[in-house]
């Protein structure tokens, strides 16, 4: 069933570098390059909109190539994109170097320009008429703090779900006031211990996130155990490793998307999970951030391969 979804955060220039060989710090390593259009919200609404979903963008970027390259990717995606443009600013950019196998050796991100995302924008008529119009908004720790305690406020006055991407263990602090107005909060093990104020297991995680007001919410790790958690259910699931792993890229994104999906269709905690992972394996195996492969069909597919070797606790 096709959902209106509204999505608030980064879109912008994608680099990564990939390592063709062992890598070897303080060095100059061989490798390849590609430049692609990311963010952790224009991630989730790529994946989105390829799952039949009705998705507008907003999201800030400056008045230069990259931007626009930003706009045509969005359009080609099938999102309907409402940005703030400053012209005199440069689109921000998320640059990563890669090893052999995909994992990440550092990153570098320059996200000055998200600032500039302050709470009077939603204040904006074309963002209240978006609101309104969305059966689920979701967001990203790139906007400032005091913009998403707004916006968790608005979203809890409309009655609409609000749903978060944590981005990174620094950025996903700037949740902390607006916890009690998320339904759900994607993280990996490392943001969730920053939120928590310490470090646990996923599943210890779950324990720690829910008296800080958060009702909800998916903790990765990797390849190992996931913890997913709502007001009245807590679950582990080991899923089956990833084969092949061709970027890390995006996964977390993808499986967000899965496990809103799949919410947003009135299914329970359990197949949403399966739903998500089967959505990250398949951005696992793409060199993309959002797989353009990804549809409806493959995600069944492939959910039905991933519940078939899943164990939960």
């Amino acid at each position: 069933m096709t959902k209106r979804i509204l999505v608030l955060g980064g879109a912008h220039l994608d680099r990564r570098g990939r390592i063709a060989a062992e890598t070897v710090a303080g060095a100059s390593n061989p490798g390849t390059w590609r430049e692609d259009v990311g963010g952790g919200a224009f991630n989730v609404a790529r994946n989105l909109a390829r799952l039949g979903h009705a998705v507008e963008l907003i999201a800030p970027r400056g008045g230069d190539a990259a931007g626009q390259r930003v706009s045509e990717e969005a359009s080609l995606a099938g999102i309907d994109d409402r940005p703030f443009v400053f012209l005199d600013r440069a689109t921000p950019s998320y640059t990563a170097i890669l090893e052999q196998d995909g994992n990440l050796v550092i990153a570098l991100a320059d996200m000055e320009l998200y600032r500039l995302f302050t709470p009077r924008r939603l204040r904006a008529r074309s963002v209240r008429e978006a609101m309104a119009r969305a059966d689920l908004i979701v967001c990203d720790a790139n906007l400032p703090a005091e913009t998403l305690s707004a916006l968790g406020a608005e979203a809890s006055a409309r009655g609409i779900a609000l749903a978060g991407i944590a981005i990174s263990p620094a950025k996903v602090i700037r949740f902390r006031k607006v916890l009690p107005d998320i339904a759900w909060l994607f993280m990996n093990s490392a943001e969730a211990a920053a939120l928590a104020g310490a470090a646990a297991s996923p599943d210890q995680l779950a324990d720690l996130l829910r008296p800080l007001g958060l009702s909800g919410g998916v903790v990765t790790k990797g390849g190992e155990d996931i913890a997913a958690f709502d007001s009245q259910t807590s679950l582990m699931i080991k899923p089956p490793p990833a084969s092949p792993v061709v970027d890390v890229t995006g996964a977390g994104d993808a499986l967000a998307a899965g496990v809103l999906d799949t919410l947003l269709a009135g299914e329970s905690l359990p197949p949403a999970l399966v739903r998500g992972i089967a959505a990250s394996h398949i951005a696992l195996a793409s060199p993309y951030a959002a797989p353009p492969e990804l549809d409806r069909s493959l995600l069944e597919r492939k959910a039905a391969e991933i519940a078939a070797s899943t164990a939960y606790s």
